[in-house]
């Protein structure tokens, strides 16, 4: 493959030999920022590194004043990924790199570095088991400067929301109880039909780079929707013929759409997203159910929110690069009136539920164009449990008690939408 620079050395090039299992990626600098490597040094040095680990996947995140220049090499035996920057000196960032590994990350084992010439130094990521390496950069956003992202992915990345329905589907049915009487009926015994399993799918919002809304004490959104919805997950698991999956159970990252195609991989029956509002003014409360709007949102408010919660991949960090054909038709604005009337339903429910916990922000459910709830053939709500910005409600946020109420509140308000709008036969 012959290489060829874009025109005014901008771009980047790629360059991918399969026969050696390895895959190149180079960004090229700028021409007048070739021209003086030791001031652009200077002005691309990392400012901060980040690992976030995850089953799904571990990501690795270098933020920096100014755009890097990097490659990024994939190596078998040992399984290994290379990055090699240009131009940075080694810094305390890079040389705290090693102690950000959890010894629990699934997929990377360790970090080394070194320089492999005087103008290029070089990162190694010590593997567990083979990845697919996926490098982006994103441009700066909100708090965020330049950061260069590298997604190590496992080679066969666990399916925890499959897994999690394949164990519930491996459990023996308990035997009748006449099957368990020491004297055997005469008549013959007809087989009882059991009630089909209702889905629901938790999305804690947020998670990863992108902590949501800070309340004023600091407390992240991200770690308050995480915490109720490993709550409500509980509850629901306790009701009969109700089972909940999430999707996400730590704290990482998942962009909007892939949260979509878990609830319906998943085949879920209700997609209910977790989040803990926030407004410029602290007084600011309650609680408020949204689901969502083909003809514009019903208030300005709701419109500003649903923005707000659409800007969370710009933040968390998705590879624009990446096209996936099922994603983008999840995503269409297709015919959803169906899906929205059951929506708004569920919401009615669990905004009623909640209204039991103190003031609602809104009595009525409201609409706007929130992507993540863009499933068209899953009912989806998205909850706002209450203003983090609102220095009492984000006490609340904080205390497992009411965290727990939150949970019970909305998991009350799904049985009831449940037994009064049962889910039709799967075929």
């Amino acid at each position: 493959m012959r290489d060829r620079h874009p025109k005014g050395a901008r771009g980047a090039l790629i360059r991918v030999s399969i026969g050696r299992r390895r895959a190149l990626a180079w960004t090229l600098l700028p021409a007048a920022q070739a021209l003086v490597p030791r001031a652009w040094a200077q002005a691309a040095r990392i400012a901060s590194a980040r690992v976030w680990p995850a089953q799904e996947y571990t990501r690795v995140i270098l933020e920096s004043p100014a755009p890097l220049a990097w490659q990024v090499i994939t190596l078998k035996d040992p399984d290994r990924v290379v990055l090699d920057l240009d131009g940075v000196d080694i810094g305390p960032e890079v040389a705290g790199l090693a102690q950000r590994v959890q010894a629990g990350d699934p997929n990377l084992a360790g970090i080394r570095y070194g320089r492999k010439t005087p103008t290029v130094l070089r990162i190694v990521f010590d593997l567990k088991a083979g990845v697919v390496a996926q490098a982006f950069a994103l441009k700066p956003v909100a708090e965020f400067g330049h950061r260069l992202v590298v997604d190590l992915i496992p080679l066969a990345p666990p399916d925890p929301l499959m897994a999690l329905l394949d164990a519930d589907r491996a459990k023996p049915e308990p035997a009748p109880a006449e099957a368990r009487e020491p004297a055997a009926r005469e008549e013959p015994r007809q087989r009882r039909d059991a009630a089909r399993r209702v889905i629901v799918a938790i999305d804690p919002g947020h998670g990863g780079e992108d902590p949501g809304a800070v309340g004023p004490r600091g407390t992240y959104e991200k770690n308050v929707t995480l915490a109720i919805s490993r709550r409500l997950r509980t509850a629901l698991d306790a009701t009969p013929n109700l089972r909940a999956v999430l999707t996400r159970d730590d704290d990482y990252f998942v962009p909007l759409a892939s949260r979509v195609q878990k609830a319906r991989r998943a085949q879920a029956d209700l997609f209910v997203s977790i989040h803990a509002d926030a407004f410029r003014e602290a007084r600011a409360r309650g609680s408020s159910v949204f689901a969502l709007s083909e003809n514009g949102a019903t208030s300005a408010a709701a419109r500003w929110l649903a923005q707000k919660e659409n800007d969370a991949d710009l933040i968390g960090g998705v590879n624009l690069d990446v096209r996936d054909p099922v994603l983008a038709r999840t995503l269409l604005d297709l015919s959803q009136t169906a899906q929205i009337n059951d929506s708004l339903k569920a919401g009615r429910h669990v905004l009623a539920e909640l209204s039991g916990l103190g003031a609602l922000h809104k009595r009525d459910v409201e609409q706007a164009g929130f992507a993540v709830l863009k499933a068209p053939d899953v009912p989806s709500i998205l909850v706002e449990t209450a203003f983090i910005s609102n220095p009492d409600e984000e006490q609340r946020l904080r205390d497992p008690r009411h965290q727990g109420r939150y949970a019970e509140s909305i998991a009350d308000g799904i049985r009831r939408y449940f037994s009064r709008n049962p889910p039709l036969a799967r075929g």
